[in-house]
C-alpha cells in the first residue's frame, strides 16, 4: 500500500509542480494554503493522475483472472482476500471521486461548464467501471464527508442509469463552451482540453456501455448503438481510423519524483512482483503474432518453464501455479516497451515454427539483460477505452444486435489500430516499428480465420482479438469475459475457488461502513458467485 500511495504523491506533485511553476506570485494578503474556491486547474488534473495510479492494484489483480500476468499467486489461483483490492477502492473513493465531485460542485458555482464536462465525463468512465468490477457499490450517498460516513449500497443496475444521465449532462455542458478546448491545455493530461476529444470519449463510452448492457435490454442497446454509429465521426477513430483520440493515460520517465508506469516501477526499478502469464505468451508464438516482442521481454535467451534452460526465454507461469517461486528473478520473462514503457525485445527467439510470417528473426539484431532501473524510460501508458477497443465493440454489436455494420471490416480495423499505436509508441520509445504492410497483411491473416469459422464462433474470434489487444487493461477483458466467455483460458493447475465473477470488497469499507449491518461478511463470501447486473 505504502509504495502505490507514495506513487500517487510523486505522480500527482511533478504534475502540480509543472501547473504553479508558472503561476503569477500571489497576493501576499491571500493565504494560498487556504484557497476560498477549489483551484479548477490544479485539481482536474489531479484526478487524473489518482484515477491511473489507484487503477494499479485493479489492473493488475484483473490481469491476473485474465491471464495476461501473474501479479499474486493467490489470485491466479482465483482466491481472493478483502485486501486484494483494498487500495484500488479506497483510492477511488477517498481521493479521485472525492475530487472530481469537488471539481463539478465548484464548476457549477463558478459557470466553468467545461471543466465540469470533463470531470462528469470521467466520473461516469469510473463508477461505471466500479459497478463492472464489484456490482453494488455506494453511489448517491458518497462524498459527503462527515455528513454520511457509511453510505448505502446501491444496486449496479440503477447506478448505471445515473452514469448515462451523467453522461448526458456533460455532453450538455460541453456544447455550452463555444471555443475549441474545454479547460486550458495545462488543466488536463489526457486531451490537453480538446472538446472533440472528450466528445469523442463521451460516445465511445456511450457505446461501450450500451454493448455491456446488451443482454439485459437488446433492442435498448442495439437503438442506441444505431444511433451512435449513424455519427461514426463522433466516436474515437472518426472516419479514418486514426488513434488520436484514444482515452488513455501517459505516464513520463522521471524517477525523482517517480512517474514512471507502475508495471515498469515494480519490474525494472523494483524487486520483481510479477511473473508473466505462460497462457497468454504461448497464445502469442502460437498465432505468430508480432506483438510478443512488444508485450514481453525476456531476460535469459534459453530459460523456460519450470525453470529449465532449453527453451526459448519465453519463461512464464502457469496459471494457478501455487508451487513456491524459485530464485529467479533474473530468468523470468519481463513486461516490454508496450504499455510499460520497458524494452524492446529484438533478440533471436529459438525454435519458431518456419511457417511463421510475422513473428519471425528477420532484422533481430538485438541481445538481452536482466533488466534495470536505466532500462525503457518508463513514459507507459494506461488504456482506459481506444479506438481499437471501439472498433471491436462495433464489430460485437453487428454481430450479436444487427446493427448492420460489417463485423469482418471492424475486425480488420481494430486490429490494425491496435497495432499501429504499439508501432507508433515503439518507434518514439526506442522500439522497432512494423511495417504498414504487415500490419495490413497480419490483420487480413485474422480476417480471414474470420471469415472461416463458423457462426457460432465468429465471436471468438473476434473477442480473442480483442483480448490481445486490450493488454494492458486487465478490467476490459475480465468484462469481456464474464459477459461472451470469450477469450478461452487455460484451466488453472490448482485452484482455490471458482472464477469470481465479482471482485471481493475492501476489508476497510466492510468493517467501517455500519449500513451493512451484520450482512458483511455473507455479502464478502456472495460477490465470488453473483453476477453483476449484466452478466445473463
Amino acid at each position: 500500500m505504502k509504495s502505490l500511495h507514495n506513487f500517487v504523491y510523486t505522480i500527482g506533485l511533478a504534475s502540480m509542480l509543472s501547473f504553479t511553476a508558472c503561476s503569477k506570485f500571489v497576493d501576499i494578503n491571500t493565504d494560498p494554503n487556504n484557497p476560498v474556491t477549489a483551484q479548477l486547474p490544479l485539481l482536474l488534473p489531479a484526478t487524473q493522475v489518482s484515477m491511473a495510479a489507484n487503477m494499479y492494484q485493479l489492473n493488475s489483480g484483473t490481469a491476473t483472472f485474465m491471464q495476461y500476468t501473474v501479479f499474486s499467486s493467490g489470485l491466479s489461483r482465483l482466491q481472493q482476500q478483502g485486501t486484494s483490492f483494498d487500495d484500488s477502492w479506497n483510492g477511488f473513493y477517498t481521493q479521485t471521486l472525492n475530487d472530481l465531485e469537488s471539481v463539478i460542485r465548484a464548476s457549477a458555482v463558478q459557470e466553468q461548464w467545461g471543466y465540469s464536462a470533463v470531470a462528469k465525463f470521467e466520473k461516469a468512465y469510473l463508477v461505471s467501471l466500479l459497478v463492472d468490477m464489484w456490482g453494488d457499490i455506494p453511489y448517491s450517498e458518497s462524498q459527503q464527508g462527515q455528513n454520511n460516513v457509511s453510505p448505502k449500497f446501491e444496486k449496479g443496475a440503477e447506478i448505471y442509469e445515473a452514469v448515462f444521465k451523467t453522461i448526458e449532462e456533460g455532453i450538455a455542458e460541453a456544447n455550452k463552451v463555444s471555443a475549441a478546448t474545454l479547460v486550458p491545455a495545462t488543466a488536463d493530461m489526457i486531451y490537453g482540453g480538446s472538446k472533440s476529444s472528450w466528445l469523442a470519449m463521451a460516445n465511445s463510452l456511450k457505446l461501450k456501455l450500451y454493448n455491456q448492457v446488451r443482454l439485459v435490454n437488446p433492442a435498448r442497446s442495439a437503438d442506441t448503438i444505431r444511433s451512435l454509429i449513424a455519427n461514426a465521426a463522433m466516436l474515437m477513430g472518426g472516419s479514418n481510423n486514426s488513434n488520436a483520440q484514444d482515452f488513455t493515460f501517459r505516464f513520463g520517465p522521471g524517477q525523482n519524483p517517480n512517474n514512471r508506469h507502475p508495471w515498469h516501477r515494480s519490474e525494472y526499478q523494483g524487486s520483481k512482483t510479477f511473473y508473466q502469464n505462460q497462457a497468454f505468451i504461448d497464445l502469442l508464438f502460437n498465432s505468430d503474432d508480432p506483438r510478443l516482442r512488444y508485450f514481453i521481454f525476456r531476460q535469459n535467451a534459453t530459460a523456460g518453464l519450470n525453470n529449465s534452460n532449453n527453451s526459448n526465454g519465453y519463461y512464464g507461469r502457469n496459471p494457478g501455479d501455487g508451487t513456491a517461486a524459485p530464485a529467479d528473478l533474473n530468468r523470468r520473462s519481463t513486461f516490454g516497451i508496450y504499455p510499460a514503457g520497458g524494452l524492446y525485445d529484438n533478440a533471436p527467439i529459438n525454435n519458431l515454427p518456419a511457417a511463421n510470417q510475422y513473428l519471425t528473426n528477420t532484422g533481430a539484431t538485438g541481445s538481452l539483460k536482466v533488466v534495470g532501473p536505466t532500462d525503457g524510460n518508463g513514459a507507459g501508458l494506461m488504456p482506459f477505452i481506444t479506438n481499437a477497443m471501439v472498433k471491436f465493440i462495433r464489430a460485437e454489436a453487428a454481430l450479436t444486435l444487427n446493427t448492420g455494420e460489417d463485423a469482418r471490416q471492424l475486425l480488420k480495423e481494430g486490429i490494425i489500430a491496435n497495432l499501429t499505436s504499439i508501432s507508433t509508441y515503439a518507434s518514439s520509445n526506442g522500439g522497432v516499428p512494423m511495417a504498414a504492410a504487415a500490419i495490413n497483411s497480419f490483420a487480413e491473416a485474422a480476417a480471414q480465420k474470420f471469415d472461416a469459422a463458423s457462426a457460432n464462433d465468429k465471436l471468438a474470434v473476434l473477442i480473442t482479438q480483442k483480448y490481445i489487444a486490450q493488454f494492458g487493461n486487465g478490467m476490459e477483458a475480465y468484462n469481456d469475459y464474464r459477459r461472451t466467455g470469450w477469450p478461452a483460458l487455460r484451466p488453472p493447475l490448482s485452484p482455490l475457488n471458482v472464477f469470481p465473477l465479482r471482485l471481493y470488497y475492501s476489508e476497510t469499507e466492510l468493517i467501517a461502513n455500519t449500513s451493512l449491518g451484520e450482512n458483511a461478511g455473507r455479502l464478502q463470501v456472495k460477490q465470488q458467485t453473483t453476477p453483476v447486473f449484466w452478466d445473463k
